[in-house]
C-alpha cells in the first residue's frame, strides 16, 4: 500500500478557521452563566490574595455590565485561570518553630498553686504566655481571644496539675513538650488561611498533664470576617448600581 509522504519542508501556518472561530466567540453576547463563571474566578483570586478587595469589587461591577464574552475575558487575563494553569495553593503548613522575634519575658503569667486559674472570653493574647499549674489547674481558652500578633507562644509547666489550652478551629496549632510520668499532648492543626495566627505550645508535665487542641465549633472572626464584610459591602453596592440602571 502506497502512502503519501508529508512535505517535511512545509512550514505549519496559522489555522485561519480556528482563529476566526476564536474571534467570533469573543463577539458572542455574554450569558448569565458566563458572568457567573468569571465572578467565581475573581472570587477565588480574592481568596488567594491575587486581588485586593477594591480590585475584586471593581471587576465584579464591570463583569455585571459586560455585553460580550470577549469583554468578560479581559477581567481574568492576568489570572492563572485564563492561561489554563491551576492556581497554586494559597496556604502552606505552619512552621514547627516560631519564626518571629518572641520576647523572653512573658506578656502574661497564669499561675495556679493548689487552685485554679482561667483565661477565657474576649481577651488580648500576647506574644508569650507562661502557664504554671502546681497541684492546680490552668485553663487558657483562645477561642474568643483577640490576636494582635501573628505568632503566640505558650510555655506550659505542670507539676501534679493540669494545663488546658483551647484554640479556634481556623488557626494553626503547633507544639512539643516533655512528659515525665505525665502526659504532654498537642493536637497539630493547620489553617488554610495564610494570615491565620499560629499558636506554639511547649514545656513539660511532671506527674501532670498539658493538653492543647482546637475547641470544636469555635472560629476566630477577626481575620476572616473583617475582610469578608468589606467585600460583601462592596459587592452589594455594585449589584445595587447594576440593578438601578
Amino acid at each position: 500500500m502506497d502512502l503519501q509522504k508529508p512535505d517535511l519542508h512545509q512550514q505549519p501556518g496559522p489555522a485561519p478557521a480556528a482563529a476566526a472561530a476564536r474571534a467570533s466567540d469573543a463577539d458572542l453576547r455574554a450569558s448569565d452563566a458566563d458572568r457567573d463563571r468569571i465572578a467565581d474566578i475573581l472570587r477565588e483570586a480574592l481568596a488567594e490574595g491575587r486581588l485586593t478587595a477594591d480590585e475584586h469589587a471593581e471587576r465584579v461591577e464591570a463583569v455585571l455590565s459586560a455585553k460580550t464574552v470577549g469583554e468578560l475575558e479581559v477581567f481574568i487575563r492576568d489570572l492563572p485561570a485564563a492561561h489554563g494553569r491551576r492556581a497554586a495553593p494559597a496556604w502552606a503548613p505552619a512552621p514547627h518553630r516560631p519564626t518571629d522575634a518572641i520576647p523572653h519575658d512573658p506578656d502574661d503569667n497564669v499561675v495556679a498553686v493548689f487552685s485554679g486559674a482561667v483565661r477565657k472570653g474576649r481577651w488580648r493574647a500576647g506574644r508569650r504566655i507562661h502557664a504554671y499549674a502546681i497541684f492546680g489547674s490552668v485553663e487558657i481558652d483562645l477561642s474568643e481571644a483577640i490576636f494582635e500578633y501573628r505568632q503566640v507562644v505558650i510555655k506550659a509547666f505542670s507539676v501534679c496539675g493540669s494545663v488546658e489550652v483551647r484554640v479556634p478551629e481556623n488557626i494553626s496549632l503547633r507544639g512539643s513538650g516533655v512528659g515525665v510520668l505525665g502526659d504532654f499532648q498537642v493536637d497539630t492543626l493547620d489553617s488554610e488561611e495564610p494570615d491565620a495566627p499560629v499558636v506554639y505550645v511547649d514545656g513539660w508535665a511532671v506527674l501532670g498533664s498539658v493538653d492543647a487542641k482546637p475547641r470544636r465549633g469555635k472560629f476566630i472572626a477577626d481575620i476572616l470576617d473583617r475582610v469578608q464584610r468589606a467585600v460583601d459591602r462592596k459587592v452589594d453596592r455594585s449589584l445595587r448600581k447594576h440593578l438601578d440602571r
